[in-house]
């Protein structure tokens, strides 16, 4: 192990809570996230537009990835359960910002799977379980998901 735990007791049920993920503000408006099980770290930096040096990721940035990675590990399960791989494939995301009030208003996402004879069965289920990722699921109804199948 590379970190350790915090952990809380949940008033409702005695319920053992662990923490996730510890972010310190840093300065300079950039932020670093670890993941404390793990012990790995990502650093946020407020974008060009939003008074930041643009230097890593932003929060919004890391919204966007979060849904492409979701939705390719849920497909990968999928995948995997169905007894075929879509290893090598790749997300292309653009995230597109509005303002009054500033947000993330679309994430177009193109997925490309590797050159292989997927069945329809095999993309229906690909195009399911995309939509299924917690992620997905989580975002609010007003943000915009489109999502692109490239077979």
């Amino acid at each position: 192990m590379f970190g350790f735990f915090y952990s809380f007791c949940c008033p409702k049920n005695n319920e053992i809570i662990m923490i996730t993920i510890e972010t310190i503000y840093l300065g300079e408006l950039r932020t670093k996230a670890t993941h404390l099980q793990s012990g790995n770290s990502i650093i946020t930096d407020a974008p060009l537009d939003n008074q930041g040096k643009g230097e890593a990721f932003s929060p919004t940035d890391l919204l966007a990835a979060a849904l492409a990675s979701c939705m390719l590990t849920i497909m990968g399960i999928a995948a995997r359960t169905h007894g075929f791989n879509i290893d090598g494939t790749k997300a292309e995301i653009t995230k597109i910002m509005e303002s009054n009030p500033r947000r993330v208003g679309e994430i177009i996402i193109h997925l490309y799977f590797p050159p292989q004879p997927f069945s329809e069965k095999e993309k229906q289920i690909i195009q399911h379980s995309a939509f299924t990722c917690p992620v997905y699921l989580s975002l609010n109804e007003q943000l915009k998901k489109t999502i692109h199948f490239h077979f």
